[in-house]
């Protein structure tokens, strides 16, 4: 037999005990419902005690229940696959032990919401402005035009160099620009790492929940400016994940 324990999804305010619509992690029985201390809630559902893949469904059950719970209140998103033995052990040694933490952090997050910003460039059209901009490539590619790869293979390793030399420079041009539009209306900007050669921009921004429709319009008047030559993905709102920095062991 598997042990059950208790599967969480984040902690949030409530004086009154919940239950919630979206199913649990472990399936539509699995009913997602609070434990309290104080005006504090974890909300949770019953779970196997054990290590969670990643996947489609894992990870959509465990955005969905997120994303009801914060129609009602901030929340402190946890960590996917955090699991407890039991309730006790999260009343106890979360809620009750760490409050005055949880309850900081929940005034400093109160009304923010997180959203998502993703710039790609187009791959056909952003080369092509390196080639036009930089001498040195250009005539370096010129160079090797019908010539085979053996007989130019270290000047080819020299032009991958100088090309990703100048996606790096247009890399923190075109970032600069979109932080100039986006940051007066964010309260925090985070940069993460880019996980394509194709991506500018990888950002998250902590903002008022009142400030939502400027930052969209914000976003729209970059994607009208800039549109022909990068690709915006652009998401939320979300629960403040890049902005919490919560561990439970």
């Amino acid at each position: 037999m598997i042990e059950q324990g208790k599967y969480l999804y984040c902690i949030m305010r409530s004086l009154t005990p919940r239950q919630f619509i979206s199913p649990g992690i472990g399936g539509p029985t699995d009913i997602v419902h609070t434990v309290q201390f104080k005006d504090l809630a974890a909300v949770i559902s019953n779970a196997p005690v054990e290590e969670y893949d990643a996947n489609r469904r894992n990870m959509m059950a465990h955005t969905k229940v997120l994303e009801e719970a914060m129609l009602e209140s901030t929340v402190l998103p946890m960590r996917f696959g955090t699991v407890a033995q039991n309730a006790e052990v999260i009343q106890e040694q979360i809620l009750q032990q760490r409050y005055h933490e949880l309850d900081d952090l929940l005034h400093q997050l109160d009304g923010q919401i997180e959203l998502g910003l993703k710039a790609f460039w187009r791959e056909d059209i952003v080369f092509r402005e390196i080639v036009a901009e930089n001498q040195p490539i250009r005539q370096l590619n010129e160079k090797l035009a019908g010539r085979s790869p053996e007989q130019t293979y270290y000047e080819r390793i020299q032009l991958g160099k100088l090309v990703e030399e100048a996606l790096n420079a247009k890399r923190n041009t075109d970032t600069a620009l979109i932080l100039e539009r986006l940051r007066p209306l964010a309260r925090e900007v985070k940069i993460n790492p880019v996980f394509t050669e194709k991506m500018a921009l990888n950002a998250a921004f902590l903002i008022a929940r009142e400030q939502e429709a400027s930052f969209d319009q914000a976003v729209q008047g970059l994607d009208a400016e800039l549109g022909s030559r990068m690709l915006f993905k652009y998401v939320g709102a979300m629960p403040p994940y890049d902005f919490v920095d919560l561990t439970i062991r």
